[in-house]
């Protein structure tokens, strides 16, 4: 059976130790987006790598720069219907007592209300969204903690 969440939920990303971040739930984006700044493709050897700054600094931890594995590149329309090229990463998340992973781009969203937009490609065939509901995964997070 497919857990519901509401139109916004509150995300940890494990791997990062970044907690208690925003997230919009966005059913008309595919690719899901954490908001980054200093992306950059870098080679190690003869493998490439992206570095990354997560978030911005009105979040704990901020100011870490990620270095992981290059997963793919990938044309995506931005809000304003432009096509961009962003890197996407492998990475997890934590959601209803739960990490799941998730594939997700890299860019500045400074200028968005909200740092993450979990896509279509997450939510499929794991979740139900009620437009009707906001953070339902942190107050299901609270009740079983109890």
């Amino acid at each position: 059976m497919l857990k519901t969440i509401g139109w916004k939920e509150i995300i940890d990303f494990t791997d990062f130790q970044l907690f208690n971040v925003p997230a919009k739930v966005d059913t008309g984006a595919k690719t899901s987006v954490l908001h980054c700044k200093s992306i950059e493709l870098i080679k190690i050897g003869r493998k490439s790598f992206v570095r990354f700054e997560p978030l911005d600094d009105t979040y704990a931890g901020y100011g870490a720069a990620f270095t992981l594995p290059f997963h793919k590149e990938r044309k995506i329309k931005n809000s304003f219907g432009y096509e961009e090229n962003r890197f996407i990463i492998k990475t997890n998340i934590f959601l209803f007592n739960k990490n799941y992973e998730i594939e997700i781009s890299l860019r500045d969203r400074s200028d968005m209300e909200y740092p993450v937009l979990l896509g279509r490609s997450f939510i499929r065939k794991k979740f139900l969204v009620d437009v009707s509901k906001a953070n339902i995964s942190r107050k299901a997070t609270v009740r079983e903690g109890q």
